[in-house]
């Protein structure tokens, strides 16, 4: 056989393994093409499946609404906490600086005796402008501590002094040296006190 004859029987061969791929080929894309046509001839399946993604959707959009209603509250609430603690702690600074008149009022009172008539007149005008501020302060919710005879407490005494006192139980507040004083609760100034020793 010559070389020629050889090249084209080659040739034939390989003339007829593309013709059989093409048609392999063929058949593939004429299935696909028959599914196709298939999912477009059954609405009800498309339908069905829309239906369900449509479900999905609308159900992660009720959540994601749920969640930013829940947020809108929380910062709402968070708001209206600071605007109420802002209102009612406002003059907490004003209140701090207007204590130290109450303490020379009632340290100008200590200094006057009681029954000497030449500071009688003296004594009632500062008893008098006292009861003032302090009828002030109660109207605007700031309370005086006044824990003579009391029993220790920390969170709302100061110990400036231990000292022994015989007859007198132990942590027993015995003298207040400066009233304490809280705004709606809240602590603004200790009362600094001596408290008694343990026999």
């Amino acid at each position: 056989m010559s070389d020629q004859d050889k090249t084209q029987d080659t040739e034939e061969v390989t003339a007829e393994a593309a013709q059989a791929g093409d048609v392999k080929d063929g058949d593939v894309e004429a299935r696909e093409d028959a599914e196709a046509m298939a999912a477009e001839q059954d609405p009800a399946a498309d339908v069905a499946r829309l239906e369900q993604q449509l479900a999905e959707v609308q159900k992660s959009l009720d959540e994601a609404d749920l969640r930013a209603q829940a947020e809108i509250q929380n910062v709402r609430r968070r708001a209206e906490r600071d605007v109420a603690s802002a209102h009612k702690f406002a003059v907490e600074k004003f209140a701090g600086d207007i204590l130290s008149v109450a303490d020379s009022l009632e340290r100008g009172l200590a200094t006057m005796p009681g029954d000497d008539d030449t500071f009688k007149a003296a004594r009632e005008g500062v008893e008098l402008t006292l009861k003032v501020l302090l009828d002030t302060f109660q109207k605007h919710n700031i309370e005086q501590i006044d824990p003579k005879d009391a029993s220790f407490d920390p969170e709302q005494h100061e110990a400036m002094t231990m000292v022994p006192m015989p007859g007198v139980a132990a942590n027993t507040v015995i003298e207040v040296l400066e009233k304490g004083y809280t705004l709606n609760g809240r602590l603004i100034r200790p009362a600094r006190v001596v408290v008694a020793k343990g026999e």
